[in-house]
């Protein structure tokens, strides 16, 4: 029997999709087959619901090539995006491309990514009647929902889905019961490690905090005995010299004989006041 003969739109979309596929697997050449799937996908068009079969089917083989060159390049931040610009809304997404990037976004440990999109795709009623909705479903459950702790939505989830008869049903609902346990545990060891850290971090503090104030203490005791030693100091002959200083410098003139008696009488001034600082007990100065 003879090939089917493709529309020009179509066939000139899976001769791209051939390129793509080549440049991906043979020549490695990642940038360049997502350019080839851009093309191939523009060709087509947006939506889904409008496309004939065969050209569907090209268009979600595009996406699939492009979703793993864009993870080649590690550019898994624009899959859903660089996706949902062909198609539009996330119910429209096909149940191949929807599992790949709930796989990539689980790997990648952004499983939030998908959280919106895998909820509206599944509560889609045209999406309930494919074969592959109760594999997506599961798939949702335990790379999205579980690792997010979304555990009443899960449960949720599975109660409301009629694909599953009682037995699967029981079986997901002991899977998100242990998940919940284990979040649980985790949860509950992590607090602990927190605790521990922060009365570490107390225990530590403390003791940096009991330094300082000996240290304050010290330093004001040490302060205390500077100024009980400064008090007894001669103050009055301090001030006394500091002043005939001012009158010697500024006032008068050192190379006069009118200054020489002020500057005899600093001399002994400043000689006293050196000896009751300096001596280790302080002497009244010996009157000449």
């Amino acid at each position: 029997s003879e090939p089917l003969a493709w529309p020009p739109v179509s066939a000139q979309a899976a001769s791209l999709l051939e390129e793509a596929a080549d440049l991906l697997v043979l020549h490695r050449d990642f940038a360049a087959a997502v350019e080839k799937c851009e093309a191939g996908c523009d060709s087509l068009g947006t939506g889904s619901s409008s496309s004939p079969e065969s050209s569907a089917e090209v268009k979600c083989s595009l996406c699939v090539v492009a979703i793993q060159a864009l993870a080649e390049m590690n550019r898994w931040r624009e899959v859903l995006s660089w996706v949902l610009q062909y198609y539009q809304i996330p119910e429209h997404l096909p149940p191949k491309v929807l599992e790949l990037c709930i796989l990539l976004y689980s790997k990648v440990g952004e499983p939030q990514v998908m959280l919106e999109v895998g909820s509206s795709w599944l509560r889609d009623q045209s999406n309930k009647s494919l074969p592959e909705y109760g594999s997506l479903l599961e798939l949702y459950l335990l790379h999205v929902l579980l690792p997010l702790g979304r555990f009443e939505g899960a449960e949720e989830l599975v109660r409301g889905c009629d694909v599953f008869d009682s037995e699967q049903q029981l079986a997901f609902l002991g899977t998100i019961c242990e998940s919940r346990c284990q979040w649980t545990q985790r949860e509950e060891m992590h607090s602990a490690a927190e605790e521990q850290q922060a009365a570490a971090t107390e225990t530590v503090l403390g003791a940096l905090s009991q330094k300082l104030l000996t240290m304050l203490t010290t330093l004001r005791r040490a302060l205390r005995s500077m100024s009980s030693h400064f008090y007894l100091l001669p103050y009055k002959k301090m001030l006394l010299a500091t002043f005939l200083l001012y009158l010697v410098v500024v006032r008068l003139d050192p190379a006069s004989p009118t200054s020489l008696p002020f500057i005899y009488k600093l001399v002994q001034l400043f000689r006293q006041a050196w000896a009751a600082v300096f001596s280790p007990i302080h002497r009244p100065p010996i009157q000449d």
